[in-house]
């Protein structure tokens, strides 16, 4: 619905709005609030609620071009000592980050257009690019920068424009302002859409961020970037294939990973670092790659339980501490009639722990 001089409108992604009393260039509109203040504001993040009193032309004061820059100066002057101090969550530390789709017309799903949305779910703004893939080149489609907790509009489009939609990507950077933060890796997150979907209405569903149903496309949660899972049917049975042989070898294979420290040591040296106990990984998310060295040190301290006074040195690296704080877990709550300590900090400096088997 486009916007005239006189509709009362609402912001998208801040609290407030107001009636429309001008326009500022194509792509912006003066918004008068309660306060009296005339608030710019990108017509892409209003909508319209209402009808206010209508403002003819030739009744508006005429304001030359100087007069506007200033106006709009000390409007945003005005902003900046109003604007609030954003609320932050416990669970916003780490990134949470989605991409929704909302049909305009529910009740007519098969022929309506769409609008799509960038929610972020986290204590961080984001620069981001939203880009789509035609013919080996990708088109950015919005690029900006989103406030933390909220979501913004990116655009309306049609059901012919669907197929451009099958490859997305989006690109982002966090950080806070004026406050220390902790250092997020800059994401690049590459999916493809499943456009069945938006011909099917029960796709859509109840969601923690709109009133109305959607479909949300996770980009990066609990601060791990989806990874896309393209599988065809060669590589199931190459995979099918692998396992088998896995099985068939599993025993050789705990085995191969342990090794005595020294040729004439009674300790046992593990080394879980990924690239040691896989060749390859491809396909595979962090959560899988964790969860696979866990097994493995699992069968470890399994093997070895009934050695009284065994002493087993699992290297783990520094890294984030992620495997290390997993195996930590284990040994506190599975293996915990265990003793453990961190290993010589000569050898492997904080990248080792060494478990002695009661």
């Amino acid at each position: 619905m486009a916007i005239k001089i006189g509709d009362k409108v609402r912001f998208l992604n801040t609290v407030g709005g107001g009636i429309v009393r001008g326009f500022n260039g194509k792509d912006q509109v003066l918004v008068e609030d309660e306060d009296g203040f005339e608030i710019p504001a990108w017509i892409r993040e209003c909508v319209v609620v209402g009808e206010g009193p209508q403002v003819h032309s030739s009744n508006k004061p005429k304001t030359n071009a100087a007069e506007m820059e200033k106006q709009i100066l000390s409007t945003r002057q005005q902003l900046d000592e109003k604007e609030e101090v954003i609320e932050e969550t416990p669970e916003g530390e780490r990134l949470n980050v989605y991409l929704a789709y909302l049909p305009t017309d529910p009740k007519a799903i098969q022929q309506c257009g769409y609008e799509a949305y960038f929610v972020n779910d986290s204590n961080y703004y984001l620069y981001f690019n939203y880009m789509n893939r035609e013919n080996n080149s990708w088109t950015s489609r919005y690029h900006g920068q989103i406030e933390p907790n909220t979501k913004i509009f990116l655009e309306e489009f049609e059901k012919k424009d669907l197929n451009q939609l099958e490859r997305i990507c989006v690109q982002l950077i966090a950080f806070k302002k004026d406050k220390p933060f902790t250092l997020k890796n800059a994401i690049s997150v590459e999916l493809r859409l499943d456009t069945v979907k938006f011909y099917k209405l029960h796709c859509f569903m109840e969601n923690d961020f709109f009133d109305e149903e959607a479909i949300i496309c996770p980009i990066v949660r609990g601060d791990l970037p989806e990874r896309e899972m393209l599988v065809s049917a060669s590589d199931i049975q190459t995979a099918m294939q692998q396992k088998e042989r896995k099985e068939q070898r599993k025993a050789p294979q705990t085995q191969s990973i342990v090794k005595k420290k020294e040729a004439n040591s009674s300790i046992l040296e593990v080394d879980l670092h990924i690239d040691e106990l896989l060749d390859d990984t491809t396909g595979m998310s962090n959560t899988d790659m964790l969860n696979y060295q866990l097994d493995k040190f699992r069968e470890v301290m399994d093997r070895y339980a009934h050695n009284t006074g065994q002493k087993i040195i699992f290297i783990h690296g520094k890294g984030e501490g992620v495997l290390r704080k997993a195996i930590e877990k284990e040994l506190n709550t599975r293996y915990k009639q265990h003793y453990y300590q961190d290993a010589s900090f000569r050898e492997y400096g904080f990248g080792a722990t060494m478990v002695t088997i009661k």
